[in-house]
């Protein structure tokens, strides 16, 4: 079964825990110094944050596969749709090694679509060597536009959705 995946860029991890911990009613499955993610069953979401984006907001969505066939099945309908599909293979990023791919939708909003294949003690191995405040998910900067869309609630305004 696949799982919905989104990560988001926020200034104060620490607040940003608190919040989603109490919206979530859940812990994070992992915490590091700049970054922590909940593995939800209800509702079934990947949901990551943290401090390393440019912009505060959505940074990418994408779809997790729980197998390689899952992930063959998502790849292979881009792939009829003629979706231009950056593929990294195996590789490295957000504290986990992984399979994955990307896709851009028609407004230009990068999809991350992938399998686990291990966790990792850093954020991504090949930065681990270089400068640790390098951005991770290059493809997808590359790739897709990070959504970037922070929600500030305003008290003059009421909207529904």
């Amino acid at each position: 079964m696949k799982r919905f995946h989104v990560h988001a860029h926020v200034e104060e991890l620490d607040k940003s825990i608190a919040f989603y911990s109490k919206m979530f009613g859940a812990e994070p499955t992992r915490v590091e110094t700049d970054y922590a993610k909940w593995m939800l069953e209800d509702p079934r979401i990947n949901f990551a944050i943290s401090t390393r984006g440019a912009k505060l907001g959505v940074d990418h969505l994408g779809i997790q596969a729980d197998s390689e066939e899952e992930l063959q099945e998502l790849k292979t309908r881009a792939q009829a749709a003629d979706m231009a599909l950056l593929d990294d293979g195996e590789t490295t990023c957000c504290y986990a090694r992984s399979d994955k791919y990307w896709i851009t939708d028609p407004q230009g909003i990068a999809w991350e679509q992938f399998h686990t294949l291990g966790s990792i003690p850093v954020f991504s191995e090949q930065q681990a060597a270089a400068s640790p405040s390098s951005a991770c998910c290059s493809a997808q900067a590359s790739l897709g536009t990070p959504l970037s869309m922070p929600v500030k609630a305003s008290p003059s305004t009421s909207s529904c959705c």
